[in-house]
């Protein structure tokens, strides 16, 4: 948990929960499952667990303490829509972001909106912060053509902006985008990653460009290594969703 962040796309990070389990084949060189395996045992660290699941309620309030609005990537170290995650801790995650810290903008990126879909948890949060917020995003990760269906389910939340994560960008995606205000795209980085071919960006980008999305390219790699904020074409690619201005 940070007040400043070095993801590109984002100004903050908060970890009400961390930890997580693999879900598709994005998750194989996971940056968080390795940072927090780094410390497992390591007594009194916070990843003394490793990348094992854990709540933080005592975390529950730490953006009511940030005055400033900002970017708050919820979760970065894990998955909020886990199904190992209790229906009312969740809620008193969106309680937090509703009503308790609203001068904030909280982005939401899950790899599992069929929670959401599925059960009756979209109904409880609901019923707990009334109307949705436009402050609260929810965006959904898609590695492959084969995880394109998560944006399907994305399309049924109540959220204004709704965003799309390619990254890792594991192959050639085409989207349906309607109704998405927002697409992130980047490579792998780190050890073992798996390359990405530029014209599967160059295809993102055009799609953007057709539907009037809004378009970030986050990161390519060289030999592993992150190259950030990379020029496609000459040119460099930061938008951000029209309905809150970025600086």
């Amino acid at each position: 948990m940070s007040e400043k962040s070095s993801i590109e796309w984002t100004e903050a990070t908060w970890n009400p929960v961390t930890g997580c389990t693999e879900v598709s084949p994005g998750c194989d060189h996971c940056y968080a499952r390795t940072l927090a395996e780094r410390f497992r045992g390591t007594t009194g660290h916070p990843y003394q667990q490793g990348f094992d699941l854990r709540l933080w309620p005592e975390r529950l309030d730490a953006p009511t303490r940030w005055k400033r609005p900002r970017l708050i990537f919820v979760n970065s170290m894990s998955d909020l829509f886990h199904k190992d995650i209790p229906d009312d801790f969740i809620v008193q995650v969106f309680c937090t972001m509703a009503h308790r810290a609203p001068q904030h903008t909280y982005q939401v990126l899950t790899k599992r909106p069929s929670r959401l879909v599925n059960t009756s948890l979209l109904a409880q949060i609901k019923e707990a912060i009334g109307s949705w917020p436009a402050h609260i995003w929810l965006g959904t990760s898609v590695e492959t053509q084969d995880y394109t269906w998560r944006v399907d389910a994305l399309r049924c939340m109540p959220a204004a902006v709704k965003f799309i994560s390619a990254e890792p960008l594991l192959g050639p995606i085409s989207f349906d985008l309607d109704g998405i205000a927002w697409v992130i795209v980047g490579a792998e980085s780190g050890h073992g990653v798996r390359p990405m071919n530029e014209d599967w960006v160059r295809s993102l980008r055009d799609q953007a460009l057709a539907t009037g999305v809004a378009l970030f390219y986050k990161q390519n790699a060289l030999g592993g290594r992150k190259l950030p904020l990379p020029l496609l074409d000459g040119e460099r690619w930061q938008q951000f969703p029209a309905e809150v201005p970025h600086d």
